[in-house]
């Protein structure tokens, strides 16, 4: 069975549940870091912990899907449901992670680089403007 015997429907469904689980996930899991290690520093352990066990998830799903030890379509919901949706939900920072990742072992090493450049330098940018634009505001 191809993945493309999954539709549309189904596979935002998939991602919606995924993606609504993730996101509390994060959630309480965010709370429980800073009250661990505290807001007092003013260091976002919690953001950085959840990107990094993001990032080690995604890599852990993706290795395990390319062992093929699924069926086509098992693999393909485990796809939208735990990497789009579960850890899309949980952190965009993985499925960034995963794409550099990816070029990179596609040999396009120059455009892995100016893709993570890019995307950090013009999401700071874009926040910033988006900030000052606010604050700016009568």
């Amino acid at each position: 069975m191809s993945s493309s015997s999954i539709t549309p429907l189904f596979a935002s469904l998939y991602v919606a549940l995924g993606g609504a689980v993730g996101a509390l996930m994060r959630f309480q899991l965010g709370r429980a870091i800073t009250h661990v290690m505290g807001s007092a520093s003013g260091f976002p352990w919690a953001t950085l912990i959840i990107n990094i066990s993001g990032s080690l998830a995604m890599g852990v799903l993706f290795g395990w899907l390319a062992r093929g030890s699924q069926s086509v379509q098992m693999g393909e919901i485990l796809r939208l449901m735990v990497g789009f949706g579960l850890l899309g939900g949980f952190t965009t920072f993985s499925a960034f992670s995963a794409e550099l990742v990816i070029l990179a072992q596609r040999g396009q090493i120059l455009l892995s680089f100016a893709y993570g450049s890019v995307s950090l330098i013009a999401g700071m940018a874009a926040f910033l403007i988006g900030l000052v634009m606010i604050q700016s505001a009568p």
